[in-house]
């Protein structure tokens, strides 16, 4: 009998975490009955009662396991720890607590991976959010996608269902801030997709505060697409040819209606300080991300620090 694990991040998601629990264990009681079932939950130093219902859940059923992280490390590093620690032949990489991700496409991405697919991924093709938000989504995967080496299908997130030669290939990149829905593409194997409606949180409210995900998708466009080192490099010469040209306009008006315009240089010395200034600096930043990137690979510290491990 196959195994197949789900993991499951969780912050404070106390009102969801029974809910995801029953809804997974009903799909193995049914559709995937001939499969063996590893639930690991992967608790982010909770402040609510998540913990103590994970307790709960994992005494009454052994195939629940549960990590308590030593503190809270982002959802990224924690759903990738969670990863890393399943045993099933097949691992879906996140079922949210929240089921926004439905679990009803669990038995389809099994039954794609059966028939040869190594990585079956969901596609959003309709999100219940916000319109600014979809659009700012949108745009952000969209220049990923097109800056990176690889091809992302568009609307792919990390519910997806990839088998075990996937997941140890991933384990061999041994990134400190994993950006796994990428990491997958990143290792290549045969792809599917599954279009699928991405549905509005019903209880509770998102973790993910918008510096969180600012954080997220810097994380993302630095680990896989050198282009902002690239586009600070062409701004630079764009602006060097901009500015000659400024200076020559500016010679020549000064010549044809000399005492006419401002004292001569002050509007060339005001527009190139302010200009110039805002050019370093923003080319200073875009440096400044891949040296943090390099700073923490070079560290070599944990993805996580764990407190304690229930059910392995």
């Amino acid at each position: 009998m196959k195994t197949i694990s789900i993991v499951t991040p969780c912050y404070n998601e106390e009102l969801n975490i029974r809910e995801c629990h029953a809804a997974i264990a009903a799909l193995f009681d049914g559709d995937l009955k001939d499969y063996r079932r590893e639930h690991v939950f992967c608790d982010n130093a909770s402040t609510d009662r998540t913990a103590e219902i994970l307790r709960e859940i994992a005494a009454a059923d052994p195939c629940v396991k549960v990590i308590l992280n030593a503190r809270n490390f982002g959802p990224m590093r924690s759903n990738y720890n969670g990863v890393m620690a399943a045993g099933g032949d097949a691992v879906l990489l996140l079922m949210p607590a929240d089921l926004q991700d439905p679990p009803e496409l669990l038995p389809r991405f099994v039954k794609l991976w059966e028939e040869g697919a190594e990585i079956v991924y969901g596609i959003r093709e309709t999100r219940e959010e916000r319109a600014v938000m979809r659009m700012l989504r949108g745009l952000y995967y969209r220049l990923l996608t097109g800056m990176s080496e690889f091809s992302l299908p568009p609307g792919v997130g990390d519910c997806q269902l990839v088998d075990r030669k996937v997941v140890e290939a991933m384990r061999r990149i041994d990134d400190v801030y994993p950006f796994m829905r990428m990491m997958t593409f990143e290792c290549g194997f045969r792809a599917v997709g599954v279009p699928y409606k991405w549905t509005a949180r019903r209880r509770g409210i998102s973790k993910n505060s918008l510096l969180a995900l600012v954080d997220q998708g810097m994380n993302g466009l630095v680990t896989f697409s050198l282009a902002p080192l690239r586009f600070a490099l062409f701004l630079g010469a764009a602006i060097a040819a901009l500015s000659l040209a400024y200076a020559l306009a500016s010679l020549v008006l000064g010549l044809a209606y000399h005492g006419a315009l401002a004292p001569p240089g002050a509007t060339t010395m005001i527009v190139a300080v302010f200009f110039f200034g805002g050019v370093q600096l923003f080319s200073i930043g875009v440096l400044a991300e891949y040296m943090l990137a390099i700073h923490g690979q070079v560290r070599r510290k944990p993805v996580v620090f764990e407190r304690e491990r229930i059910n392995f």
